[in-house]
């Protein structure tokens, strides 16, 4: 009896320091976002220097909007839908910063990774968590990063031969391949399915699990046609984030082979003797 009663106390200071510790970092993201919005107000005041606006710092809003979403979660249900809005508004930030940069001609080969490195960012953070509360598998995140690793891997040998992320100097030179991964119904898709995922692991979060779901208890086949739903778009937000990934591994494979010891085109590894 004493040893259950030592063991539901350490859950319960585990659980109490996680939760502060949740409440700490959600608080300082709050306390950072507010001050450089009111940074950025100052600036733009009679007699200062406006603030402007650019892509990377967008991005960076975006990154900071998404902290901040996954910093909710898990802390009430209403914090949860609070989560929720955030989420849909760092998707809508990530289409901002495009947006911006073709509009104001700012697009750059630097901005465009950190673009990538906002995504990256944003897609490991939340699928993460969602992988810690047992709501994907975890195969989930690992296969995100994989693919975000070797591709960007890919994209920085390209750069350094001279490549650029899109236009005629891009790493693809296929049509078809262009078309998968630069196009903007591929980029929008993507970041459609992404949120569409996001929000409704958030919602069903918030409606469904936990001692204060808005739903209250569901019965089993409701759960489980939740549960299917939630599965069904995760995997198929996993199947597209490859089917992208695909092109640039192809192609920009020959960028790796370009500094593998003997393997320039054109050479034979084995020498003359061949």
């Amino acid at each position: 009896m004493t040893d259950n009663c030592c063991v539901e106390l350490a859950e319960k200071s585990a659980g109490d320091l996680l939760f502060s510790y949740k409440v700490l970092i959600s608080g300082k993201l709050c306390f950072d976002l507010l001050v450089w919005l009111l940074l950025s107000t100052m600036a733009s005041l009679p007699g200062q220097v406006p603030m402007i606006w650019t892509p990377n710092k967008v991005t960076m809003m975006r990154v900071g909007v998404g902290f901040l979403a996954v910093g909710f979660f898990g802390r009430s249900a209403w914090m949860n839908l609070l989560a929720v809005a955030l989420t849909i508004t760092a998707i809508a930030l990530d289409g901002l910063d495009g947006y911006l940069a073709r509009k104001k001609k700012m697009a750059t080969p630097e901005g465009a990774q950190i673009d990538i490195l906002g995504d990256r960012m944003i897609e490991n953070m939340y699928f993460t968590y969602f992988a810690v509360v047992g709501m994907v598998s975890l195969w989930l995140p690992m296969l995100f990063f994989a693919r975000g690793a070797a591709t960007d891997f890919l994209r920085g040998l390209a750069m350094q031969a001279g490549h650029s992320g899109w236009g005629a100097n891009s790493i693809l030179q296929s049509r078809i391949g262009r078309s998968i991964v630069a196009s903007r119904w591929s980029r929008g898709a993507y970041a459609a399915l992404k949120c569409l995922c996001f929000c409704y692991l958030g919602l069903e979060l918030a409606l469904t699990r936990g001692p204060v779901a808005l739903l209250g208890p569901l019965t089993v086949d409701m759960h489980a046609a939740i549960r299917a739903g939630a599965q069904s778009l995760v995997w198929l937000t996993a199947t597209f984030c490859v089917v992208r990934g695909l092109p640039v591994l192809l192609e920009g494979w020959k960028y790796f082979a370009e500094k593998l010891p003997g393997e320039r085109p054109g050479t034979n590894p084995q020498g003359d003797a061949a």
